[in-house]
């Protein structure tokens, strides 16, 4: 997680919402795919990222602003010799509570509908405490919540989106929650414009990890590389 100021909650009270979906429908409203000419280049990758994004009808999340802001990010990931294959935005037809993080109802909506990982979920609001701006949820840290592997949550108005997303990606990818101490290091506690670089040892757990987890997949030909 970024560790940036707490936001406060929407609402004080989470509704009776943990309760079964049972015949609600999630549906898949609209798909927009970004342009592969929009993508960022990466001639020496040696691996490739299908990068899947659900937003939901009736959000303060605008779709172009969603891809306008993964757009910015996915190039901090190209550092690391991953090239972004594909990147697509599902916009889901839900129950409203599901438009709110929370762990419970978050699962109860991953049981009900399957979504391709790594996952980024664009959410009007958090009910987590403490309530940051994201919230990453890899391998090492779902135990309890299994639903959630390998997603992402971002709640309305995030800060520094683009290099929220890169960063929260990171984590995601490494299943690993540490930060660094490095001024100009990506997975710095906080987020700032000169904060970009990713280390060649960051960069090397990035794709093994991903590659072993299934997150990333290597392009043909190329030989193993750590």
């Amino acid at each position: 997680m970024i560790a940036v100021a707490m936001r406060s909650l929407a609402y004080v009270v989470l509704f009776a919402s943990t309760v079964a979906a049972g015949a609600d429908a999630v549906r898949v409203i609209e798909t927009r795919s970004v342009p592969a000419e929009q993508l960022p280049v990466a001639r020496s990758a040696s691996h490739d990222l299908k990068l899947s994004l659900y937003a939901f009808k009736g959000s303060r999340w605008l779709p172009a602003d969603i891809i306008t802001a993964v757009v910015d990010a996915l190039p901090l990931l190209t550092q690391c010799g991953v090239a972004i294959a594909s990147a697509d935005l599902r916009i889901l037809d839900v129950p409203r509570r599901f438009h709110f993080f929370s762990t419970p109802v978050s699962r109860e909506l991953l049981r009900e509908f399957t979504v391709q990982k790594p996952a980024l979920l664009f959410v009007d609001d958090t009910y987590s405490a403490p309530a940051y701006d994201a919230e990453a949820i890899g391998l090492s840290n779902a135990h309890e919540r299994p639903e959630l592997t390998n997603t992402i949550w971002f709640a309305y108005g995030a800060r520094d989106l683009p290099l929220a997303i890169a960063h929260e990606l990171v984590h995601v990818l490494s299943d690993n929650g540490d930060h660094s101490d490095a001024p100009d290091n990506l997975m710095r506690p906080g987020t700032a414009a000169t904060q970009t670089r990713l280390t060649d040892a960051q960069c090397n757990r990035l794709r093994i990890v991903a590659e072993a987890n299934g997150l990333i997949t290597r392009r043909a030909g190329v030989a193993g590389r750590k």
